[in-house]
């Protein structure tokens, strides 16, 4: 009995080599073996090191900024449909946002994100297409969108796989949030991107400060509105701290035991200046007008004018 379990156990191992071996995607996965492991087995995984060379993929020319609808129009027909795009830290981001928008006349706030994705790894979650089809069913008016804690890994495109933060990777990450960004404003959605929060563990931090600069660079270019959060998340010297105090100086948890999500507190925190740029750039910051009193102003209640 022994003897065929290791007769199946060889013929399943030869099966699985001579597919990767006979498929171009199989050979570039055995040029540089990775595993997608989901969102925490990601975010704590060792930085890739190069084994070879990878040549540089050219770097995202800027095409012209397509016309969106203005927010504040799209709040005079009387409707604002926000979606909220990313991984498992876009999913607190948008309870946060749901809590402090969904409230207001008209205004909606829809979870598009997903746990465990990115936009590293297009051979687990095509999050191009995965968008592309999720719009198809619910189109919405505004995208926030919050990527990068499972993209510190190689990314393979054209066949050659380019490992974690070489130039090879910069451009071709920079190329996968253009491709998004072109994506959302083709279906004329105001596109708002927020960065990761400062992160625990330094060498992790530091990936993913590569991650926010380079989107930081790209939503430059792009003209598209970027929400700093490593100043919310740090303390007064810049570091790393769970506890951070509040407006009322009362220090709150905000981070969760992983060292890289927040607490409900925390995104709350992340939450506030995003739907403060929102609110700002709908209108909702603003005096609406009133309705008319049904009657005649008596000398006793003047009239007062709407404000403008």
């Amino acid at each position: 009995m022994r003897a065929g379990i290791n007769a199946l156990t060889v013929a399943f191992v030869v099966g699985v080599l001579a597919g990767l071996i006979l498929t171009p995607d199989g050979r570039a996965w055995l040029r540089h073996p990775t595993l997608m492991l989901g969102g925490a087995a990601n975010a704590s995984a060792p930085a890739a090191v190069p084994v070879e060379a990878a040549p540089a993929v050219p770097v995202p020319v800027v095409a012209a900024r397509p016309a969106v609808t203005p927010l504040t129009t799209r709040m005079a027909r009387g409707q604002l449909r926000i979606g909220v795009f990313g991984d498992s830290m876009a999913d607190g981001l948008w309870a946060a946002l749901y809590r402090d928008l969904n409230t207001e006349p008209g205004v909606s706030v829809t979870k598009f994100s997903e746990v465990s994705t990115g936009l590293s790894r297009y051979d687990y979650v095509d999050i191009q297409a995965k968008t592309a089809r999720q719009l198809d069913e619910h189109p919405v008016d505004v995208a926030v969108v919050l990527f990068g804690t499972n993209d510190a890994q190689g990314i393979s495109l054209d066949g050659q796989v380019h490992p974690f933060g070489t130039d090879g990777w910069k451009a071709a990450y920079a190329k996968r949030v253009d491709d998004l960004v072109g994506l959302l404003r083709s279906r004329d959605i105001a596109v708002y991107w927020v960065g990761l929060p400062r992160m625990k563990r330094e060498s992790f931090d530091a990936r993913m400060t590569l991650i926010n600069a380079v989107v930081a660079e790209r939503m430059a270019a792009l003209e598209v509105p970027y929400i700093d959060t490593v100043p919310l998340t740090a303390n007064d010297a810049g570091g790393y701290e769970a506890y951070l105090p509040t407006e009322t100086g009362r220090r709150t948890l905000m981070r969760a035991n992983d060292g890289i999500h927040m607490s409900m507190a925390g995104y709350l925190r992340m939450g506030d200046p995003v739907a403060a740029t929102l609110k700002h750039d709908a209108g909702l910051d603003r005096p609406r007008p009133q309705a008319a009193s049904p009657g005649p102003a008596s000398a006793a209640t003047p009239a007062v004018s709407p404000a403008a």
